[in-house]
């Protein structure tokens, strides 16, 4: 995936919405995020830190009987939770994230959301890579630590440009289970307007803890009685012209919709992966924040 060719204008544009974005989430998460990050997502398991004395009430098997042998009294070993965690933000950039309300497309919200969890990953010490798919691997970044870091990720999903336009969420699944050596925290973040991803992805949380942040715009998934309009499919390209009065018209379009949200959050309740579902005219602080709480 190459960067787009941009012009001074438009790089500034960017440049001025990676500032705001910037501004806005790391206050949130200095302020609101960290500690439900922290207890939210457990690390990688425990490490021995030092030995203590036995007091009564500690645990007989954390005893250390060959320290305890030559001392001449108990001593009992101390652990230390590792907190250090590996995060993939895999990011949909599909046509349809051109999509959303006014002022405010579903991409605007991704960038959003993945530079709250970027930067509260960042803040608790964890390493942050990205990958971001269509319908193939348009553009991975490799895990790595700092403000700088995080910084370039917003920044790649504005200024890069994918060569595709369709979506195969199960092909993305599929090339991070091969390329995650380390057990990893995983944040899909999608509209998941796609099938056929349930065995990849149930693959994929057997070995990683798995979380679909389920992006939702809600005036795409009910017809407005305009009469005569002009569509264009945003992953396609094709445009046609539909009769937005028709009742049947407007049911199908909704069966659509409901059809491809029903279907992925039965995957994700079968492979037993998190939904935080998040609107494009809603706030992501609240459903986030529930999530991390529920956890």
């Amino acid at each position: 995936m190459k960067k787009g060719k941009i012009s001074k204008d438009q790089s500034k544009i960017i440049l001025e919405k990676v500032k705001r974005i910037e501004i806005k989430t790391r206050k949130l998460v200095s302020e609101v995020f960290m500690g439900q990050y922290h207890s939210a997502f457990k690390g990688q398991g425990m490490t021995f830190s030092d030995f203590r004395e036995y007091v009564p009430g500690d645990d007989i098997r954390a005893i250390s009987w060959p320290l305890t042998a030559r001392a001449g009294k108990p001593y009992i070993k101390q652990f230390e939770e590792e907190r250090e965690l590996t995060v993939m933000l895999v990011v949909d950039v599909s046509g349809s994230t051109m999509t959303g309300t006014i002022g405010k497309t579903k991409k605007d919200l991704i960038a959003e959301i993945a530079a709250l969890l970027g930067f509260s990953a960042i803040k608790n010490g964890d390493s942050v890579g990205m990958l971001l798919f269509s319908d193939k691997m348009e553009h991975y970044v490799a895990p790595n630590k700092g403000t700088s870091h995080i910084m370039r990720l917003i920044r790649d999903l504005f200024v890069i440009e994918p060569k595709s336009k369709n979506t195969n969420i199960g092909e993305a699944l599929g090339y991070l289970s091969g390329a995650l050596k380390k057990r990893s925290v995983v944040f899909v973040i999608s509209d998941f307007l796609d099938n056929g991803f349930e065995k990849p992805m149930r693959l994929l949380s057997r070995r990683h803890e798995v979380v679909a942040i389920d992006i939702i715009n809600k005036n795409e998934q009910k017809l407005p009685s305009m009469g005569l309009i002009s569509f264009s499919d945003p992953e396609t390209g094709d445009s046609k012209l539909i009769d937005t009065s028709s009742v049947q018209l407007g049911k199908k379009w909704s069966s659509y919709f409901s059809h491809y949200k029903q279907q992925a959050v039965t995957t994700f309740k079968r492979s037993q992966v998190g939904r935080v579902a998040i609107e494009t005219e809603s706030d992501p602080v609240k459903p986030l924040l529930h999530f991390f709480k529920s956890r």
